[in-house]
């Protein structure tokens, strides 16, 4: 909830602060030239790195290979081309970053390790009888301690052949 306090309130106020500053630096129809500029090129970049990426994702799935980085690629230029095509001077700063390659693959890596660890905790909680997400261990396909040894017979099969004595 604070993360989301801060994108809508903070992340403004600081775009109109420099753009305010910009204005003041410059003019206003610079500013707004910036702004345009910012917008069309880095859309442009967007698209251009989008298709490279489909490009990618298509030859990687006839190989064989598993798409996850390209498929993190391709939402990462999506948030990119977003940024950019948002009014002001830091989200194309963001925007432009993540259209980087070596900025997406640190935070691939990042976005791995931390993915890693959730799931690394949500097993350890799951075997250790913790709640986890999906309720505790018992009755959740984990042994309680007792087996039970059983022969079955499927009904539908009673009529073709007789159960054997073995």
């Amino acid at each position: 909830m604070k993360r989301l306090i801060l994108l809508f309130t903070v992340v403004p106020l600081v775009e109109l602060a420099l753009l305010i500053w910009i204005g003041s630096h410059t003019s206003v129809s610079g500013t707004i030239a910036i702004v345009l500029v910012t917008g069309f090129v880095g859309a442009a970049l967007a698209k251009h790195q989008g298709w490279q990426t489909w490009r990618r994702l298509q030859d990687g799935m006839r190989s064989g290979e598993p798409p996850a980085d390209v498929l993190l690629d391709g939402v990462m230029i999506l948030i990119a081309g977003a940024l950019m095509v948002t009014p002001g001077v830091l989200t194309d700063a963001v925007g432009f970053a993540l259209l980087l390659p070596p900025v997406r693959g640190l935070l691939k890596a990042r976005l791995r390790s931390r993915l890693m660890a959730h799931a690394t905790a949500q097993f350890r909680s799951f075997h250790s009888g913790g709640t986890g997400q999906g309720g505790g261990a018992e009755g959740a396909g984990t042994p309680t301690g007792t087996v039970i040894d059983a022969e079955f017979t499927r009904k539908d099969d009673e009529s073709s052949s007789p159960p054997t004595d073995g």
